[in-house]
């Protein structure tokens, strides 16, 4: 697939699969921080730092791309902020497994999507801003309860007023893991622990990383 002038994303994945995005230190891009898109599956994003940025996470390329139906994400052990808008993530159409991560914040919204995806979010730490939105979620489009918007959250802490609209069926909402791929999910009370070193890290000849 040929692609065209770089749209000034950090990270961008195009119809790529089994690709694991960790231990970046992501802020202050012209466009987003990270894009999946085009068919992109298999894609762990783990103990990553955004900060300062207006569109963070973008799952999905646009409304009318159907390949990304069977896209799978996880984004697990991240520190999103300060000063970030919106997209943590946002999904199109395809599943997300967002869990133990720390939200410092946000303007429009945490986690979003359109045309119907799937997103579990447990066990993270909502720290709502202190004026403004205090809603973690947001969809596209008008909000039907025969459409299938499965936003499903399981033993999320929220502080400061933040809120979680839950809708859909719950069982769509499972990451279905294989043996191999699963792994535990920590209590949201340590999040800010397991994600305190959340970021590039600092190596050096004489100490480990």
């Amino acid at each position: 697939m040929q692609l065209g002038q770089m749209d000034g994303d950090a990270i961008r994945l195009v119809s790529a699969s089994k690709v694991w995005i960790d231990h970046n230190t992501l802020f202050s891009c012209q466009d987003g921080l990270l894009d999946v898109t085009r068919g992109s599956t298999f894609v762990t994003v783990s103990n990553n730092w955004f900060r300062d940025q207006d569109k963070v996470m973008l799952l999905g390329h646009d409304d009318g791309f159907l390949r990304d139906k069977d896209m799978k994400v996880t984004v697990a052990f991240n520190h999103f902020g300060p000063n970030c808008n919106q997209r943590m993530p946002r999904v199109r159409h395809g599943y997300a497994h967002v869990t133990n991560n720390l939200y410092q914040g946000w303007e429009q919204y945490a986690i979003g999507g359109s045309m119907s995806p799937s997103i579990k979010s447990e066990s993270n730490y909502f720290i709502a801003p202190k004026s403004g939105k205090k809603e973690v979620t947001w969809r596209n489009g008008i909000y039907e309860k025969s459409k299938p918007w499965n936003f499903y959250s399981v033993g999320d802490l929220f502080t400061n007023g933040a809120s979680f609209f839950q809708s859909g069926r719950r069982g769509m909402a499972r990451p279905n893991y294989t043996k191999e791929q699963s792994f535990k999910v920590g209590d949201a009370k340590s999040v800010k622990t397991l994600t305190s070193s959340a970021g590039a890290l600092k190596c050096s000849r004489t100490l480990r990383c």
